[in-house]
């Protein structure tokens, strides 16, 4: 075992990476995958119509792996918010160990499950709320930089400068997200000061993961510049695939700052950006369905690999490049020569 991190030692795991939870995709047979490859496979928990559909989904992972997995409970801004202490308290009850948390205001249900001894990891965009989540009790940070998929924050600050300052801003661990798909990217993290890395659009592109075959082809073909950033002007900012739903939203948000205004009605984007219409493009493989995340990975990313092959290949070429670095950092007794 090449790695020993704080994530391996408390996960269990063999490699440190992290299945990101991501809507509509972390489900039984890709969490399962991961966590059989020795990574941390995770349920996402809002993907289930409710806790009790959790539980089964839960039940459903473990006959497919003995290895650790986790879930992931997404705190969001809504009218009618999903009981978020009901699903966390049937993690709980199945005996999940780790559990991500992210989104607005988690402290009500970091409190429940750590009450209840389970491993929190929060992903947080930015060092304040990296700070006051070490507060709350949180026992690791997933620091989430601007190149990822999903919401990246308000403040654009990329991973490369969140990681260097997490090192000397906070006190508990902290695993890297956001543009992390091979293994250069690990070793990186790593010598960011990280625990490992946490990894979302690398996963949605691997042979287990529920997706449509075509959106994981779009996703192979795509380059670095092929997301976009929307619902800047609602400072509510998401990274998305770049499709023409996509760039319809971008351009009613600027028409209104084009023309003298102020920020447009979200009434008139609403109908776009639906999650309903996001969950048509992974079932139907429709690119132009609705918005859809993807993170600036997809530039690193050229097949779709089984989750053993993929993470086998990241803990192989990880290895390689942190053994390579030694033909050009020589050190003799600690000192620099």
């Amino acid at each position: 075992m090449p790695f020993d991190t704080w994530i391996t030692r408390t996960l269990g795991i063999r490699v440190p990476v992290v299945q990101g939870g991501m809507q509509w995709v972390g489900v039984a047979e890709l969490a399962s995958a991961v966590s059989n490859a020795g990574g941390l496979g995770i349920l996402t928990a809002l993907t289930q119509p409710n806790p009790e559909a959790l539980r089964q989904e839960i039940r459903r992972c473990r006959t497919m792996t003995s290895k650790p997995f986790g879930v992931n409970i997404t705190l969001l801004p809504s009218i009618t918010p999903p009981d978020y202490p009901a699903y966390a308290r049937i993690a709980i009850e199945e005996g999940i160990k780790v559990v991500e948390t992210a989104g607005n205001n988690p402290g009500p249900v970091i409190k429940i499950l750590k009450e209840a001894g389970v491993v929190v990891i929060h992903k947080c965009t930015s060092i304040r709320h990296a700070l006051s989540a070490e507060r709350l009790g949180v026992d690791c940070l997933s620091i989430d930089g601007f190149e990822c998929a999903g919401h990246p924050g308000e403040d654009d600050v990329t991973g490369l400068i969140l990681l260097a300052k997490s090192s000397k801003a906070l006190k508990i661990p902290y695993i890297a997200s956001g543009g992390f798909a091979d293994g250069r990217g690990l070793a990186a993290a790593l010598a960011l000061g990280a625990q490992g890395v946490n990894m979302g659009t690398r996963f949605m592109c691997t042979q287990e993961s529920p997706i449509h075959q075509q959106i994981k082809d779009e996703i192979v073909k795509a380059t670095e510049r092929d997301t976009v950033l929307m619902l800047r002007s609602f400072r509510n900012t998401a990274r998305i695939f770049k499709n023409r739903v996509a760039q319809e939203v971008v351009a009613i948000e600027r028409r209104p700052l084009e023309q003298g205004g102020s920020k447009a009605d979200f009434k008139e984007v609403q109908p776009l950006v639906s999650g309903a219409r996001g969950k048509t493009v992974y079932t139907t493989g429709d690119k132009e369905a609705g918005v859809w995340s993807a993170g600036q990975s997809v530039g690193l990313i050229d097949d779709i690999p089984t989750c053993a092959d993929l993470v086998a290949r990241i803990e192989d070429d990880a290895v390689n490049v942190v053994s390579g670095l030694a033909k050009v950092v020589q050190i003799t007794n600690g000192a620099r020569l």
